[in-house]
């Protein structure tokens, strides 16, 4: 069976308890924003795919979708996932395309947007996203994947103890405690960087 143009997808929350009800909304959804959230499960498994697609269920976040599955031709979702990028190792690391950082090491991540960490203090120069892609840049950053999820190339760069050191030096600059203390305390050892094409 064809793709269609737009499906109706019932949209409820996870986070619903045992008593505890949410509402369920229906809205219709383009296929290719339902596929999109598919490749962020399965990545481009086409078989995998489309045994989703026939299920009509799907976990994304803290959301459920659920709509009445078909069975999706298989030249139809290859067509389709033609047009999703694919992971290209032979892309370098550019730190200005980079919009999202993950510090990693320990049992704990600490997710550190680009807009969070790039506000300079009144008599700063320099910014805590200043001196992290100053080290991303200087080489080591390896390219992981690319995640649909995120629609970015995944690098990986592993961290020497110096690096974490200046890293922690610098998050004085953070204007958020929160993140601040994270980044002083957590251990850390490596930098997952999120790129956009």
């Amino acid at each position: 069976m064809a793709l269609p143009q737009t499906i109706r997808v019932k949209i409820s929350s996870e986070a619903a308890g045992a008593i505890e009800l949410t509402a369920v909304v229906a809205q219709e959804l383009p296929v290719r924003e339902l596929i999109e959230r598919i490749l962020g499960l399965a990545g481009k498994d086409e078989p995998r795919i489309r045994e989703i697609l026939l299920r009509g269920t799907l976990v994304a976040g803290a959301s459920r979708f659920r709509w009445a599955g078909w069975k999706a031709g298989p030249e139809d979702v290859r067509d389709l996932l033609a047009t999703f990028p694919d992971p290209d190792p032979s892309l370098p690391f550019d730190p200005a395309r980079c919009f999202r950082a993950v510090l990693r090491g320990g049992r704990r991540a600490i997710e550190i947007p680009r807009e969070a960490a790039v506000c300079k203090g009144l008599f700063r120069r320099a910014t805590f996203w200043d001196a992290l892609m100053e080290i991303a840049g200087a080489g080591g950053a390896v390219y992981s994947n690319y995640s649909y999820r995120d629609r970015a190339d995944v690098y990986v760069r592993h961290l020497s103890a110096a690096e974490v050191q200046r890293l922690r030096a610098s998050a004085e600059a953070l204007r958020y405690r929160t993140l601040r203390d994270q980044i002083e305390v957590v251990d850390f050892t490596m930098a997952e960087l999120y790129a956009i094409r």
